[in-house]
């Protein structure tokens, strides 16, 4: 079973874990910790079998969310948690008051691509070369 809950301090060690097999630029513990000092952030963690399996937030900037990270452990995916993330992150934005969400993603992340379209997320340009190692071009999407 799985269970989407708000992040929680004690999650930032395990976190940063994951980003580490997910991301060639991860986030620190410490960043993962910061988040929770900030009214304008809202963040949730997908638990399987006792364990982080994924985790998906934005920062709230006056009405727009900017969706800043996304991402399921590789033991867990391809179980729906990232979908079950994006429903109850937007969810809980409209609930605040947010009335557009943006997010970037890798161009070659095809499968983030499509869940963010069947969430209605659309592509309004292209921020070159945005990523590092490897250098790789943002799709810029909106879902307003």
């Amino acid at each position: 079973m799985i269970t989407i809950r708000p992040l929680e301090e004690g999650d930032a060690a395990e976190l940063a874990l994951i980003e580490q097999e997910c991301f060639s630029q991860p986030w620190s513990e410490k960043s993962f910790r910061d988040l929770l000092t900030h009214s304008y952030c809202r963040y949730l963690v997908a638990v399987a079998d006792g364990k982080i399996a994924g985790f998906c937030g934005y920062t709230n900037l006056g009405g727009e969310a900017d969706i800043d990270h996304v991402f399921v452990a590789p033991a867990y995916r391809r179980q729906q948690i990232a979908d079950r993330l994006m429903q109850e992150t937007l969810r809980m934005g409209k609930e605040e008051g947010v009335e557009a969400f943006t997010l970037e993603v890798r161009v070659s992340n095809i499968p983030a691509i499509r869940l963010y379209e069947k969430y209605d997320f659309v592509s309004e340009g292209i921020r070159p070369r945005f990523y590092e190692f490897p250098t790789e071009d943002a799709m810029i999407m909106w879902r307003r």
